[in-house]
C-alpha cells in the first residue's frame, strides 16, 4: 500500500517549499484536515488532487505514488549550457 509514502512524500515537499497545510489546502481546494490526513496516509488524494500536487510540486504522479523512485527536474525552456550546469551540481551533490 502506498499511502504512507505518498503522505511522506507530500509533507517532505511542502515543507521543502516553506508551504504550511493551510497554504497547499488553498491552493489544492480542500481543508486543512484533508491535507493532514493526506500526510499522515489516513487517505490518497483522489485523482484530480494527485495532478494538481504534481502539478504544484514539479514532479510526476508515478514519483508521488512510489512507481517512480527518483525526481525529476524540469530543464525545459533552458539552453543546453543551463542544462550542463545543472547537471554538474547534481553530480557533485551526489559525490561523482
Amino acid at each position: 500500500m502506498y499511502m504512507p509514502e505518498i503522505g511522506q512524500k507530500i509533507k517532505r515537499l511542502r515543507t521543502q517549499r516553506g508551504i504550511s497545510q493551510i497554504d497547499l489546502s488553498t491552493q489544492l481546494g480542500v481543508s486543512k484536515s484533508v491535507v493532514s490526513s493526506y500526510e499522515n496516509g489516513i487517505h490518497l488524494p483522489p485523482y484530480d488532487v494527485l495532478i494538481k500536487i504534481a502539478l504544484l510540486f514539479d514532479v510526476s504522479t508515478d514519483y508521488l505514488l512510489g512507481l517512480q523512485s527518483h525526481q525529476t527536474i524540469n530543464v525545459d525552456g533552458l539552453s543546453n549550457t543551463q542544462i550542463e550546469a545543472i547537471s554538474l551540481i547534481v553530480n557533485e551533490l551526489k559525490g561523482h
